[in-house]
């Protein structure tokens, strides 16, 4: 029986990396991962040299069946995505059901998460979280869930590229201008930026209006609060508005 661990890696600060991540990384027999240029380049700053396999999501299933041969051979595999915890909006699900239904052993090592990073500092935490990824790209769909989240009012949790950020937080405000937000840019990184405020003013924010600068730039994490019962009636009125 073979033994695969799914290896949490840093989202940008190497100095976040565990240390039982780099026991695993050293002791495994092969390191599976999104893209073997960015986790060899992880792998020589801690100076740890092992074979390389790939499991991009363009073609886990492909990956993941030369992983379970691996682990049918008895091996010691570490799978690491570019950055954070596999299978949290990364590629790593079906390498674990595949690597579980073929008999073997799934350990996980925890590692950072942008996901936990924002929510620790949001203010935001609660009895109910929801986790929704990156939204579509089309505007009707993305539109159309943003105010099925919007109408649980629970806090939920996004992931955005700086390419459509913008159109994302504008459609908050214009969905729920008064609900607070908590966004979070290119995290742990040098160039980190963390701003609460109403989806109306991070709006603003981002398109160069009134506060500090948003730079559409890196990588984004976005929290929306739970409402509140009197933000929960103005959001009733504004999404009849934006009906008609």
């Amino acid at each position: 029986m073979g033994e695969l661990y799914i290896v949490g890696t840093p989202i940008g600060n190497l100095g976040d990396i565990t240390l039982r991540a780099l026991e695993t990384l050293k002791a495994v027999d092969t390191v599976a991962c999104e893209d073997t240029r960015h986790t060899l380049q992880l792998l020589n700053h801690f100076s740890i040299a092992k074979p390389l396999v790939s499991c991009h999501a363009n073609d886990e299933a492909k990956g993941a069946a030369r992983i379970v041969g691996l682990l049918d051979a008895g091996k010691k595999v570490a799978y690491c995505t570019d950055a954070g915890t596999p299978g949290l909006s990364d590629p790593g699900s079906l390498l674990v059901r595949r690597a579980r239904e073929a008999g073997h052993r799934v350990i996980p090592i925890p590692g950072p998460s942008a996901f936990a990073a924002l929510l620790s500092v949001s203010g935001f935490g609660g009895r109910g979280l929801t986790f929704d990824g990156f939204p579509s790209p089309k505007a009707s769909r993305r539109r159309a869930r943003l105010s099925e989240l919007l109408g649980r009012g629970e806090a939920f949790l996004l992931y955005e590229s700086p390419y459509r950020i913008a159109k994302l937080v504008a459609e908050l405000a214009e969905l729920a201008p008064a609900r607070q937000v908590c966004i979070g840019r290119e995290m742990t990184k040098i160039h980190e930026q963390i701003a609460v405020g109403s989806s109306a003013e991070l709006s603003a924010r981002l398109s160069g209006g009134a506060g500090e600068l948003i730079p559409a730039k890196g990588e984004f994490a976005v929290i929306v609060s739970g409402a509140s019962a009197a933000e929960a009636d103005a959001e009733d009125g504004a999404g009849a508005e934006a009906a008609e």
